[in-house]
């Protein structure tokens, strides 16, 4: 993705798009930058949002080069640089893609009474989404057509609260084999279903946000509750996991819903602000970079030149982005 990054500085990029909004910042400007372990922004380019601030950011060269604010509320969830250049991404009631001069080529309008929390590339022409509501579904979008491809609904007798369809699902993903891998937010289980829709994995876990099946066959599950990074194996075991207890004392966890696995073995998680009061922000980290021994290589703590953390994409990864499963993202 490295080739495509100095599209987004040339001088026919626009400031502002037409389309673009103006977040709201509401947590004090720092001073400084804390020291923390790595290189801060210069440690990976990456194409970064967080809920509560309603803008993508790409930093390359260590620093911000690019951002766009959609205009309308929701939160930003899902964030994708595809191999055109184009940034796709979920905004709870909408999902955008846009050309690096800021030109919006292709947008999804959620129903009213519905969500869209996650959304992958399928090559350069279709789309997956998830949508919340009664009933959630499984959808993939062909962005040249306009046709829904295919449309699987999903369970939801189960969930608790019938008058609010936020906590259903957050990031689901299409994996390599063309199977279809969804944590049930608050029906506390990853569920994995083959090609004509029928579940043949379930993986039992509090509050899966977000899970990705790895190169190596297993699992990745971010768990929000408990603040925990699990692996797991074809039997749901667990084979590595990182939690609170296993980091420093001055690096803490607040709200977590993502995580990657890059290319090293290391894996990155990403904190969010649930539980925390606006004034507090600079004080706590964005992202956490650990090997797999759980050494601690990277703390992403920038809250003057970003906004919270829920998702990165890192652009110094191998892989093709639209092709299922090459990004363990």
């Amino acid at each position: 993705m490295l080739a495509v990054l100095d599209r987004f500085v040339a001088p026919d990029v626009p400031a502002g798009g037409a389309s673009e909004g103006l977040p709201s910042r509401n947590w004090p400007q720092p001073k400084s930058i804390p020291e923390r372990p790595g290189r801060g922004l210069a440690e990976h380019p990456m194409l970064y949002a967080g809920e509560g601030y309603n803008t993508v950011f790409l930093v390359n060269h260590a620093k911000v080069v690019w951002t766009y604010s959609p205009e309308g509320r929701g939160e930003i969830d899902d964030v994708w640089m595809l191999s055109n250049g184009h940034v796709l991404f979920a905004q709870q009631y909408h999902v955008l893609e846009v050309t690096p001069e800021k030109v919006v080529v292709w947008h999804y309008d959620a129903p009213s009474g519905t969500e869209v929390h996650t959304c992958q590339p399928l090559g350069l022409d279709k789309v997956m989404i998830v949508r919340n509501g009664l009933p959630p579904k499984l959808m993939i979008l062909n962005k040249r057509n306009g046709e829904t491809e295919e449309e699987h609904d999903l369970p939801a007798e189960s969930f608790v609260d019938t008058k609010t369809v936020h906590t259903q699902f957050r990031r689901g993903r299409v994996t390599a084999a063309g199977t279809y891998l969804l944590p049930f937010l608050k029906m506390n289980k990853v569920v994995e279903y083959d090609r004509e829709f029928n579940p043949i994995w379930t993986c039992p876990i509090s509050t899966p946000w977000a899970a990705i099946r790895l190169h190596n066959g297993n699992t990745l599950i971010a768990d929000e509750h408990d603040k925990l990074v699990r692996e797991v194996n074809a039997r749901c075991e667990a084979v590595w996991e990182l939690k609170q207890s296993d980091l420093p004392a001055d690096i803490v966890l607040h709200n977590v819903q993502t995580a990657d696995r890059l290319a090293n073995g290391n894996t990155v998680i990403f904190s969010s602000t649930g539980g925390t009061k606006p004034n507090d922000r600079p004080n706590i980290i964005q992202a956490v970079e650990v090997t797999p021994d759980k050494k601690v290589v990277w703390v992403l703590q920038d809250w003057k030149d970003l906004g919270p953390a829920t998702t990165a994409q890192f652009l110094d990864q191998p892989g093709i982005p639209e092709k299922a499963g090459d990004l363990q993202h």
